[in-house]
């Protein structure tokens, strides 16, 4: 089993330790609810080390790009910003999502760790004739701060000038500091920053942030913020066979520049000109359940009319049960789910409940 260069940081910390594709990763330090919670009130770390980083160079980099991604590169301006992007296959399904970035010299993808060999795959079988070189950058590890409190510990994390910087940024903007990219990307629904670091640099970066005052988070709070704050995961909200436009992700879908010809463009633009895809919706439940990935969901007392739930959870921040559902497209209000013998009630919302630890959530009687 793989292991990060923080490993030994994890079990030093009680880490409860459990294979995630293929990595040695902490689920938890003791308690995911309190560390949900520290999240939201302060500022937590996170080893996400086991995520693929991939640099791609050469004169055709840029071309190569705007061929495989579903966002348009093009739209990178400066040096280490980055967008949000899937990765299409021939029939406009979802290979994975992604975030690139635009280095000085290139570009970096960031891609999940267990699509890491079909991504690697299918880029390579895009390459043809261009000049491009395709490196993985297995010398890296990669740590996540995020929290209300996460700029206050960067300041003390990196120097001045660039925690100044960092302030100054808006999401999926980034700057090099001595060799680390630091970008204001996340996966809580909170402020802070992601940091692509040496291996040899990753221990001091984690001992200094927790030693002003930030918590080790495990992944299994990670999962429970993002579900709140509405963002997909791959082999659940999203596949292979799912579009962009099932799962809140057409606004990643950059269709400006009419001449850009994209790996899965005709497809899309079908499909969203037919309007026959079931749409992904928040839903918030009445009574006390936990509904899970593939639950069936009902639009009707006669539970004809069928949607299934994406992701399920109890909300730490909502004190009440959310999932994120895949379902016809409607005006409907509410919803219905069998649980344990029992018919429970949903609201029905947009895919988000929380962002910089404030409610959002709302249902179409709001």
């Amino acid at each position: 089993m793989k292991k990060t260069a923080l490993h030994e940081l994890h079990l030093r910390s009680s880490a409860k330790m459990v294979d995630f594709h293929g990595w040695d990763m902490p689920i938890h330090y003791g308690s995911q609810l309190k560390e949900h919670e520290f999240v939201r009130n302060s500022c937590g770390i996170f080893d996400v080390s086991h995520m693929t980083i991939l640099d791609i160079k050469g004169k055709d980099a840029k071309e190569f790009l705007r061929k495989l991604l579903a966002n348009d590169i093009n739209a990178l301006e400066r040096d280490f910003d980055g967008m949000y992007s899937a990765l299409l296959n021939e029939t406009g399904g979802i290979l994975d999502d992604l975030i690139a970035y635009k280095l000085e010299s290139g570009y970096r993808l960031v891609v999940n760790c267990a699509t890491r060999e079909s991504d690697i795959s299918w880029m390579e079988s895009q390459l043809g004739n261009m000049d491009i070189s395709l490196s993985e950058r297995t010398d890296l590890s990669m740590i996540a701060i995020q929290g209300p409190l996460a700029l206050d510990t960067l300041s003390k994390c990196f120097s001045p000038d660039a925690s100044n910087e960092l302030i100054k940024r808006s999401p999926f903007q980034g700057l090099m500091e001595e060799g680390t990219l630091v970008t204001t990307t996340g996966y809580t629904g909170e402020k802070g920053v992601e940091v692509m670091i040496d291996h040899e640099k990753a221990k001091p970066l984690w001992e200094k942030a927790l030693v002003c005052g930030a918590k080790p988070i495990g992944l299994g709070a990670r999962d429970t913020l993002r579900l709140e704050a509405g963002m997909n995961l791959y082999g659940f909200e999203m596949d292979e066979k799912i579009s962009p436009l099932e799962c809140n992700m057409a606004w990643t879908v950059s269709l400006k520049d009419k001449e850009r010809d994209f790996i899965g463009k005709d497809s899309f633009k079908l499909k969203k000109e037919t309007g026959e895809y079931h749409v992904l919706k928040g839903l918030l439940f009445e009574d006390r359940c936990i509904v899970r990935s593939d639950h069936e969901i009902f639009m009707d007392e006669q539970k004809m009319i069928k949607g299934v739930v994406t992701s399920g959870t109890y909300s730490p921040t909502l004190k009440k049960s959310i999932a994120l559902a895949r379902i016809p497209p409607s005006n409907l209000k509410n919803c219905l789910a069998e649980v344990r013998g029992k018919t429970v009630r949903a609201s029905i919302g947009e895919p988000k409940f929380v962002k910089e630890g404030k409610i959002v959530f709302k249902n179409k009687t709001s």
